[in-house]
């Protein structure tokens, strides 16, 4: 069971936004498939959600054993590139990977944003940063075949350079999660107080980060988060003790933490899509997630 679930805000466009990821992906040789879905409730939603009854009101979507959340709802809020996708095309596991490189990039930047234009780098001779059309972020990146593989797909975390956030943001992760170590973790040559690119795991699972060597024109926000999947009201209390910093995010499950980041730290979404009316009214009114309540 993935640990640690990268979610993202659709503005009612989570099956919209299904149907592309599907195609685009499969166009590379990946299979991709709907492995949970929930619907809003009829009746007891809050006012500003009333449109949205009886539509989906979350889902998963598994690329190549990877899952990936769509959280359907309003204009609320968007994903921000600061947390974002990286997608590792390793030519030792993957037939032909620079061409593959140039077809998800083709799908994905169609009516979406070109943040680093695809080309040849330092660090990678096939590269490209394109905000797609939902507004998730895709680092494209053709790796390297004599190095230490890493998954197709990784979360990746931007932080602006006046935070110095990769840094003390993952060392702070590699604290308390289980199965948590450092992988690399390069410095600018100029600025070693920020982090060029790190990679990490936490739960076993590889995420990656970096510092910006520029100002940002964005932050992290609720419109991308991560989900931590904790089936025990034990678990959920060990993971909101070392997450939740900001009393005021504090909503359904949902968190900040001290760098910023928006965690949702919930038992298995499957449990979720299972409650009533009444437990549904019941978890709009928590902050941290009460198991107790939700299985009255």
């Amino acid at each position: 069971m993935q640990l640690i679930i990268p979610h993202f805000w659709m503005q009612g466009t989570a099956d919209e936004a299904i149907a592309f990821y599907t195609e685009a992906f499969a166009a590379i040789g990946k299979h991709s498939e709907v492995t949970h879905r929930s619907t809003y409730p009829t009746e007891g939603l809050l006012d500003f959600q009333r449109p949205m009854a009886g539509k989906t009101l979350a889902a998963t979507l598994t690329i190549d054993g990877f899952d990936l959340g769509l959280i359907n709802a309003g204009a609320e809020f968007r994903p921000t590139p600061c947390l974002n996708i990286m997608v590792t095309m390793d030519p030792a596991v993957m037939e032909d990977a620079p061409a593959a490189v140039d077809r998800l990039w083709a799908a994905l930047v169609e009516g979406g944003e070109v943040r680093m234009e695809l080309g040849a780098y330092p660090f990678s001779q096939r590269y490209g940063w394109v905000e797609d059309r939902f507004g998730i972020n895709w680092q494209l990146i053709l790796t390297d075949p004599e190095g230490e593989p890493r998954p197709f797909l990784m979360p990746s975390l931007l932080f602006g350079p006046d935070s110095r956030g990769a840094r003390q943001a993952v060392d702070h992760y590699l604290s308390f999660f289980p199965e948590a170590r450092l992988g690399r973790r390069e410095l600018y040559p100029d600025n070693e107080d920020l982090v060029l690119f790190s990679d990490f795991q936490l739960g076993g699972q590889w995420l990656t980060a970096m510092d910006s060597s520029f100002p940002l024109p964005f932050d992290f926000t609720p419109g991308s988060s991560l989900m931590v999947c904790a089936s025990t009201q034990e678990d959920i209390d060990y993971y909101w003790e070392h997450l939740s910093t900001v009393p005021e995010a504090e909503r359904c499950g949902w968190c900040q933490d001290a760098f910023g980041l928006s965690w949702q730290v919930t038992p298995a979404a499957a449990e979720l899509a299972n409650l009533g009316p009444e437990q549904y009214q019941a978890l709009m009114g928590m902050t941290k997630i009460d198991l107790a309540a939700l299985r009255r």
